[in-house]
């Protein structure tokens, strides 16, 4: 059985300096709901090591019960439904990683009406082009949630299975093989997921390197994230 560590968020950290001026400019209250769509995905972030550790904890058990006989089926009950109760946790934290996303895109919404108001042509064109590229990243990470939770149901129907004394070999294979698909989705459109996420953080940056903000990047910070 295939294990992923789901998702990569890339992020680089954005200073503005504001000097003299009391009013936000659009650009700058652009790059304010930027720098907060960043922050609500934060505990999206969060998520993924705890993720990662139910994956690694479940594929434990589930190597655990094919090293047993068809003899000890209490014992492979007992396993299938600790590993049942496992997918179920990470059911929840990939609901509570969803959410935060769905913040993120609602505060990302907001600067659609603002970039119309961008007077400088290239900034305006930087502008557009990132805000393609996110909405894209979204959808992509919807399409690999919904991979993902199929994997999980598909995964609940295997240790159900596993639990059947007269479990025939075609249809464990047939299960297991079903499981394996799912996981070549998720993996697509994980890969997917993340690219979208390096071209936005690099539109991003030239959106911000094409107006007047005094923006720095903290590369230190960046070099961190992509580790």
């Amino acid at each position: 059985m295939f294990k992923r560590g789901l998702l990569t968020v890339l992020s680089i950290l954005f200073i503005l300096v504001i000097t003299g001026c009391n009013n936000e400019t659009t650009e700058e209250t652009i790059h304010s709901h930027l720098e907060e769509a960043v922050a609500l995905e934060e505990d999206f972030e969060n998520q993924q090591q705890e993720i990662t550790e139910l994956e690694e904890k479940e594929q434990e058990i589930y190597n655990q019960i094919i090293d047993l006989g068809v003899e000890e089926i209490d014992k492979i009950k007992e396993l299938a439904n600790e590993a049942i109760s496992v997918i179920e946790d990470r059911e929840e934290k990939i609901a509570a990683e969803k959410e935060s996303i769905e913040a993120s895109e609602d505060e990302f919404s907001n600067i659609e009406e603002l970039i119309n108001d961008i007077e400088n042509e290239e900034a305006l064109t930087n502008a557009e082009n990132m805000v393609e590229v996110m909405n894209q990243r979204y959808e992509s990470y919807y399409t690999l949630n919904d991979a993902y939770m199929n994997s999980l149901s598909l995964e609940k129907e295997l240790y159900e299975l596993l639990q059947k004394e007269d479990l025939e070999q075609e249809q464990l294979t047939e299960q297991i093989n079903a499981v394996n698909d799912s996981y070549e989705k998720v993996i697509e459109t994980n890969d997917a997921f993340n690219e979208y996420t390096v071209e936005y953080n690099a539109l991003k940056r030239e959106f911000y390197e094409s107006t007047d903000l005094n923006v720095t990047y903290d590369e230190e910070s960046e070099a961190e994230q992509k580790e």
